[in-house]
């Protein structure tokens, strides 16, 4: 069982910075690929980025390439969401998820992955 907690959501202007944070419990997050995601109201949930277990490959949506920058660091168990740049159509509930098919180098895919955090606001203003 895996624990996700994600953090430092919040409000900012348009053209500001926010970095995001996911905590996760387990011994085994070291094994599993990382997403982030998002969801603005009345919308689906969609796909921003991902990581692999050894943070050796990233893949981000057309939307945020070249703006937001994924990260991770297993020592603690912590993947991040640098986001810059950030516009008023970027607001939106934040998660992280995790795949937890051991060493596999990830989904963009909102049904392949098996944990999910609570959710941080963000929310940019114009």
């Amino acid at each position: 069982q895996v624990q996700l907690v994600e953090s430092g959501g919040g409000l900012v202007q348009a053209g500001g910075s926010l970095r995001l944070s996911c905590a996760a419990s387990g011994r085994t997050f070291s094994s599993y690929a990382m997403g982030w995601f998002r969801q603005a109201p009345g919308k689906e949930r969609e796909f921003l980025a991902r990581i692999n277990w050894s943070a050796g490959r990233t893949y981000y949506a057309d939307y945020v390439k070249g703006r937001f920058t994924i990260s991770r660091d297993n020592a603690k168990n912590t993947v991040y969401l640098q986001m810059n740049s950030l516009k008023p159509e970027d607001t939106a509930v934040y998660y992280c998820a995790a795949d937890s098919r051991p060493y596999y180098p990830g989904s963009n895919y909102v049904s392949e992955y098996d944990y999910w955090g609570q959710g941080t606001q963000v929310t940019v203003s114009s």
